[in-house]
């Protein structure tokens, strides 16, 4: 009996050598890349858009022509884009909306149902899927979402889309790729300095509608407060090594990039957005360069606490605010 007692005593002071080498391990791990982190994140923002948009369902209109995984770079398996649109006869304004995910995770699956109550209100939407963080960096995404614009303009009449009236879109890391592409679209010197060229006439993006986005790369700076940590990792992820060059996370980042030219822009993100200073920071430099704008922001004090992505949640009144002022908009600008 004690030779089995000293058996079981060692086998645990194994175990907890053993346990304790491997947690010494995960966090040397997460000092020196992002993957372990960003795997985290991945797995949490993927149940958190299941829900919601399993919640969306009930909200999705009937009687949708719905052309799905269009392929706009057969070289990518990445290269896939929905397209959802009423039954009506000519082209209809095209919404072409960025999921999010904060550079890690998501796909167009997760905004379908949101895009399909979109349609339902009279537009062609458009979801366009693309390589995700850490095994996809900063500028690839832009690159390829400025692909999926080249690809619905030349084939807008198969796609009934009006390609000269296009709004792009987006959520949180969504919402920074759809900026920069504006941007892309709209200063030809800065989509020079990119390297991205957007084979789309400038006059043919009629505004963007942007939520909850994170379009400053320079205020992640390693803060151990768990919303901060998120974005850190998310950015790491996205631009690796490249986050310590301040030439790339200026570029990447759209306040500092803005111009007059940039176009007619809905904007809006919760009270209790971490991301809320990023949309802040977004609407000073849309001001200060005299950009048409509308905003949908919440007081303070405003209850409930309106967290990221609050838009998507139709069961709520802000939510459904939020679709009918975005729904307006687009209405207005590609009138």
């Amino acid at each position: 009996m004690r030779g089995t007692g000293l058996r079981t005593r060692a086998l645990a002071r194994t175990a907890a050598r053993g346990a304790t080498a491997a947690a010494g391990l995960l966090a040397v791990a997460t000092r020196v890349t992002p993957w372990p982190s960003a795997l985290a994140i991945r797995a949490i923002f993927d149940r958190v858009a299941a829900r919601a948009s399993s919640a969306l369902e009930r909200h999705v209109p009937a009687g949708l022509v719905e052309d799905v995984d269009e392929a706009y770079d057969i070289s990518s398996p990445d290269g896939r884009l929905d397209v959802f649109r009423p039954e009506r006869d000519g082209p209809l304004p095209a919404v072409v909306w960025v999921h999010g995910g904060a550079f890690v995770s998501g796909s167009k699956g997760d905004v379908a149902n949101y895009l399909r109550v979109l349609a339902g209100r009279g537009f062609a939407t458009v979801g366009v899927d693309y390589s995700i963080a850490p095994g996809s960096r900063y500028p690839k995404p832009v690159g390829q979402v400025a692909a999926a614009l080249a690809h619905l303009v030349d084939h807008a009449d198969r796609l009934g889309i009006d390609p000269t009236r296009i709004v792009l879109a987006g959520d949180s890391a969504g919402a920074q790729i759809a900026a920069q592409v504006a941007l892309l679209a709209t200063d030809e010197a800065y989509a020079r300095g990119v390297g991205i060229a957007l084979d789309v006439p400038p006059d043919a993006l009629r505004g963007v509608v942007l939520f909850c986005g994170a379009y400053d790369f320079t205020l992640a700076r390693g803060s151990t407060r768990l919303g901060s940590w998120l974005v850190d990792t998310a950015i790491w992820s996205y631009l690796g090594p490249q986050r310590h060059d301040e030439r790339v996370t200026l570029q990447g980042s759209i306040p500092p990039n803005l111009t007059p030219a940039f176009p007619p822009a809905f904007v809006s993100a919760g009270n209790g957005d971490p991301l809320l200073p990023h949309t802040l920071g977004l609407v000073e430099s849309l001001e200060s360069h005299g950009v048409e704008h509308e905003t949908l922001l919440f007081a303070d004090d405003h209850e409930p606490r309106l967290g990221h992505e609050y838009q998507l949640d139709l069961d709520t009144a802000a939510g459904r605010e939020a679709l009918d002022r975005s729904v307006a908009f687009i209405q207005r600008v590609t009138s």
